[in-house]
């Protein structure tokens, strides 16, 4: 199929899915542009959080021309809090997976398409540097995602997967930042700047609840 979509002379976007069954990862570069690294995502808490976390074990096989894909958004199809929707977007936004709606946009609520309609997250998945971010850091339940953008910047997910409020750090050398740089940073959720943070970031958050961020370096 690959040779025969070459061979139109046309521009066309191939799209791999065997579930990642066989690791497309290792192999699909050169034959697709896309490929389901997971089974079927569901709109559950923990479905979702476990298709995330198979996906980034391939974060290093992606990138421009060909992507992995752990599966079609949730968000706004009822089942998980805005937290959980806002975590889901921001990790697959993060991800450089397809942001492929799956709710009906026809009974979207406001706090669904303010979720999807934010500017500032998919402009991190449709960087033109096409890194895939990825978990730099794990302490039981609270996690720091991280990718390199283009303009020498870096997205930053904290993430908080427990049941109870929690407060995480990521210090600079966890997410690729010189550890006494000085930097801006972006809350992609607030839109809201912090000017010239040193060492670290950090958040206190709720269950389930994430903040995004971009670090600029001056």
């Amino acid at each position: 199929m690959s040779k025969a979509l070459l061979k139109t002379g046309r521009p066309i976007f191939f799209f791999l899915c065997e579930w990642g069954v066989e690791d497309p990862a290792t192999w699909g570069p050169g034959i697709g542009n896309r490929w389901r690294t997971t089974g079927d995502i569901a709109d559950n808490w923990e479905r979702m959080t476990k298709r995330a976390d198979k996906n980034d074990k391939w974060a290093s096989y992606a990138g421009p021309g060909g992507w992995n894909d752990p599966d079609m958004l949730e968000v706004g199809n009822g089942s998980m809090t805005m937290e959980e929707y806002r975590s889901h977007f921001s990790i697959w936004a993060l991800a450089k997976a397809p942001l492929i709606r799956g709710c009906d946009i026809r009974s979207m609520d406001l706090d669904t398409h303010q979720i999807l309609s934010n500017s500032e997250v998919i402009a991190v998945n449709q960087d033109k540097l096409g890194v895939q971010g990825k978990k730099v850091k794990k302490d039981g339940d609270l996690e720091v995602w991280a990718g390199p953008l283009s303009q020498k910047r870096v997205a930053v997910v904290l993430w908080n997967k427990g049941s109870s409020p929690d407060k995480i750090v990521a210090n600079f050398s966890d997410i690729g930042v010189p550890p006494f740089a000085l930097v801006d940073v972006r809350d992609l959720w607030a839109h809201t700047t912090e000017a010239k943070v040193k060492e670290q970031i950090s958040a206190y958050l709720d269950p389930h609840a994430c903040k995004m961020y971009i670090i600029i370096q001056k």
